[in-house]
């Protein structure tokens, strides 16, 4: 969900959505005026949506540079580091980060590192809190809220937060030109290895030399190598924030899943689709007029129409009487979730989405690489900062495995039977699922959906929905659960090898 189940052959990169308790966050360009408006501002306004229709409406933010003073490489300086980090998203800024924090000579290579970044990013308040990185949200809700049908609507006492994107990268930008990295604005091009050194070519033909390069550029890329098909499910979401007459929903509480489809009713087609295949909507809610929406598929193989997305989140807004009178921002999200994960070890160093880290279940990733990154820094610098200098085949090895110990593999196989379960049921099956899971000890659901438990706890985990389920949801776990539970103990047995 540009979002819960979040925060892209290689699809675009991924999304997460969420912002400040102000009613207008200064983070929006919502604007007053004294002046006459100008008949092309009376005319915007008199061609708002439809009732319940937002497609026609531009979204009226672009993504803008920010103001921030960045240390350049120098084109006269030699090109010669100790860690090359490609791509300035959450992932790579934090690597950077807290690597030279460790003295250890750090460049990020970008296309554009002053670009503000053009997704949103929904986290738990917990999670934040125990990396202190708290002061980074923007907008926190006390409760959450799940709709599992028309009926029954669970109440979740988990703090949810929108994190301030500006804020975050702005703080890591900081702390990084405070620790001497140094910055490229460029495409990378090629990267090359040898026996201790790697290096990259940029299409502005600058070649830049380290003792390891790590991809920081998100599922794009096609420098990570594969020795499995990328099998993956995905998510699918379309997200607005958008300025609106009035919404049904709580201030307090952050909606999670809206799993309702009676806004489907008059639209037969859409509603037998959704049975199949179904989709969600995510909600945080700034004020009476200003909220972000989403409609989101948790996850499909293969993927959901876009086209059938929007429709469906069409039809929801005109049956919940949301009219959408403009337009702020809208996203575009598509994740790939679960999969192999890449060659182990390998000469290139990857984190973030292109490592595997995003949540085969849910589509979380954010909060879960900040709070890797400096375990990983501080691998690398126990290589390249001592002063034996452990390079190539032992340095690869040794900061891979810090990232995908035995143990984090074994959750992962586990995470990603999950995306297989909820790969093969439709929606009443889905809703019983997430009936069950919610009602389990919040350390369970709390720590399954942080990537936070154990393969052990899983397992128990799994007992303890079954035994909660209805008998419905256990004939679908008994019918369904077969072949991706017999795929994940083949690849547990693979990875004990």
């Amino acid at each position: 969900m540009a979002t819960l189940f979040r925060q892209f052959s290689p699809p675009p990169a991924a999304m997460t959505s969420q912002i400040n308790h102000s009613p207008t966050p200064s983070f929006f360009p919502i604007q007053t005026t004294h002046s006459k408006p100008s008949r092309k501002l009376i005319n915007h306004r008199i061609n708002t949506s439809k009732f319940g229709n937002f497609l026609e409406l531009t979204p009226e933010r672009k993504p803008e540079l920010l103001d921030f003073d960045l240390s350049w490489v120098n084109p006269s300086d030699r090109c010669r580091f100790d860690v090359v980090v490609i791509g300035t998203g959450p992932a790579g800024l934090r690597l950077a980060e807290q690597v030279s924090s460790h003295g250890i000579k750090v460049c990020c290579v970008d296309t554009s590192p002053l670009s503000e970044w053009p997704n949103n990013y929904g986290v738990w308040v917990d999670e934040f809190e125990s990396i202190g990185l708290e002061d980074c949200l923007d907008k926190t809700w006390a409760m959450t809220s799940v709709y599992i049908n028309d009926h029954k609507t669970k109440y979740l006492d988990r703090s949810y937060g929108r994190l301030s994107r500006n804020k975050l990268k702005l703080k890591m930008m900081e702390n990084c030109v405070k620790n001497g990295v140094k910055f490229h604005k460029a495409k990378v091009w090629e990267v090359n290895h040898q026996e201790f050194e790697s290096s990259i070519i940029c299409d502005d033909g600058k070649e830049f030399k380290a003792s390891l390069v790590v991809d920081a550029s998100g599922f794009t890329s096609s420098f990570i190598e594969y020795n499995k098909h990328r099998n993956h499910g995905y998510q699918i979401a379309h997200g607005i924030l958008a300025e609106v007459e009035s919404h049904p929903y709580d201030l307090d509480k952050m909606v999670l899943m809206d799993w309702r489809d009676t806004h489907l009713g008059n639209e037969p087609e859409l509603r037998a689709n959704n049975k199949k295949l179904p989709t969600f909507l995510y909600a945080m809610p700034f004020d009476s007029n200003l909220i972000f929406l989403e409609e989101t598929s948790l996850v499909s193989r293969p993927v959901l129409s876009y086209v059938e997305i929007k429709r469906r989140m069409v039809a929801r807004l005109r049956y919940l009487g949301i009219r959408v009178k403009r337009v702020i921002e809208d996203e575009k999200c598509l994740i790939p979730m679960g999969g192999p994960l890449p060659t182990m070890p390998q000469n290139l160093m990857a984190i973030g989405g292109t490592s595997g880290l995003v949540h085969p279940s849910t589509g979380y990733q954010v909060a879960r690489t900040l709070a890797l990154a400096p375990a990983v820094a501080s691998a690398i610098a126990e290589c390249l900062g001592s002063t034996r200098m452990v390079r190539g085949r032992p340095l690869h090895r040794k900061v891979w495995n810090e990232l995908w110990p035995m143990e984090r593999k074994s959750s992962r196989e586990f995470y990603s039977f999950g995306m297989e379960t909820l790969l093969k049921l439709d929606l009443n099956g889905t809703r019983n699922f997430f009936n069950a899971f919610f009602d389990l000890d919040p350390y369970y659901w709390h720590g399954f959906l942080s990537s936070r438990l154990s393969f052990g706890e899983l397992v128990c985990l799994s007992l303890s929905l079954f035994v909660r389920a209805s008998n419905y949801s256990r004939f679908d776990i008994v019918t369904k659960c077969p072949m991706p539970l017999v795929k994940m103990m083949g690849n547990l047995a693979l990875e004990a090898i």
